[in-house]
């Protein structure tokens, strides 16, 4: 019986881990023509392959490779552009999860690390070493959500022969594209607002040029950071309607920080949406007019008061991710940033007190009761 014309319209998964070849000529031809074929999905599978494609796409760059985490994702590209005996400099608003790899890892691999505090981001001439090799920042940092001016980064980092390499996770592509700005990589946690479902732990990075395309993915064969089948198939699915979802939160967020900046009980908020943020006019700008839906705000610095609102709130329950469609809270001092040292943490107002949203594309009438009962 002849097999049926087979004609899916969402990519099957490809849950195999090595791929069948006719011959030795067969074989020759993966070696010599890449992309014809496939061999071992450590090497490329077609899912990890779609959704590396997909996020070229939506970040506009000439390549990309799907990791098995952000953190993945992080370390391919540092690697994309340094060697033992290199330095990198990096921005003291961090993710602590990239300053672990610096100051545990790569350290360890003679890669030394400069922090450089916000205001110095387009000033970097007191920082740059004979090895500087890049910048590492974040287009909104983690978790006071400060906007780099990426232009500006941009012409500072070329201007001393450095990569800026952005890591665009908070912002999505749907708000900012960072390759368009002048950066070199950008790189995204899948786990959050690409994949968006709090069902995926992936990574990726994006290259301007073809060579950057070719050296991460070499990277990522070598050390083993692909991404499996089945999380590429669940993130590219998510990926589907992430315009619709980056929308929803940020309508959401911008309510809610409004919400929050009015309550007797909070000192701060920290949402670019809010026209007393700093850089409220840059991330207008580098957005398109819609902010995210990340926030951070400040209580007392009292560990029983942030413990009665985690414990009064139901829509935000403490769960240290973010990005999905419900909603979370988290706290930076105890989860993300304890791998900072205690002058880190001080130094960038992460103490006790400050507690991080995850806004949900939820009612958000029902956010903002939760809220109000959680506070009062």
């Amino acid at each position: 019986m002849d097999q049926p014309n087979i004609q899916p319209k969402i990519t099957p998964i490809y849950q195999t881990s090595v791929f069948k070849f006719e011959d030795l000529d067969a074989v020759q031809q993966y070696f010599d023509e890449p992309g014809s074929r496939y061999l071992y999905s450590r090497n490329g599978n077609p899912n990890s392959d779609e959704l590396a494609t997909a996020v070229a796409h939506w970040e506009g760059g000439a390549g990309a490779v799907a990791t098995g985490s952000g953190m993945a994702a992080i370390f391919a590209a540092l690697l994309t552009y340094c060697q033992a005996g290199d330095h990198v400099l990096c921005a003291a608003d961090i993710y602590g999860g990239s300053a672990a790899l610096l100051n545990l890892e790569l350290a360890r691999l003679g890669i030394a690390v400069t922090y450089v505090p916000f205001d110095s981001l387009y000033n970097l001439a007191a920082y740059v070493q004979p090895t500087s090799r890049l910048l590492l920042c974040e287009t909104m940092s983690n978790p006071l959500l400060r906007v780099v001016d990426l232009r500006a980064a941009a012409d500072e980092c070329h201007r001393h022969g450095l990569k800026l390499v952005v890591d665009n996770t908070f912002s999505t592509p749907v708000l900012t594209r960072p390759l368009a700005y002048g950066a070199d990589l950008v790189l995204h946690s899948v786990t959050k607002y690409l994949a968006g479902h709090s069902d995926v732990t992936a990574g990726a990075v994006v290259a301007r040029t073809l060579e950057d395309v070719a050296r991460l993915r070499q990277i990522g064969i070598v050390f083993g950071l692909t991404l499996s089948p089945m999380e590429s198939w669940l993130a590219v699915r998510g990926m589907k309607t992430i315009r619709l979802r980056v929308a929803a939160h940020s309508e959401n967020a911008l309510v809610v920080a409004e919400f929050l900046n009015e309550h007797p009980a909070v000192q701060a908020v920290y949402y670019p949406g809010l026209p007393g943020h700093p850089q409220h006019a840059l991330a207008t700008l580098q957005g398109a007019g819609r902010f995210g839906g990340m926030l951070s705000f400040r209580l007392p610095d009292d560990a029983a008061m942030v413990n009665r609102f985690m414990q009064r709130s139901q829509r935000f329950p403490f769960a240290p991710s973010l990005a999905g469609v419900d909603s979370s809270c988290s706290h930076p001092l105890y989860t993300s940033h304890r791998a900072l040292t205690d002058a880190q943490r001080a130094e960038l107002g992460i103490t006790v007190g400050l507690v991080r949203l995850s806004v949900g594309i939820e009612p958000v009438e029902e956010l903002l009761a939760d809220l109000a009962h959680a506070l009062d």
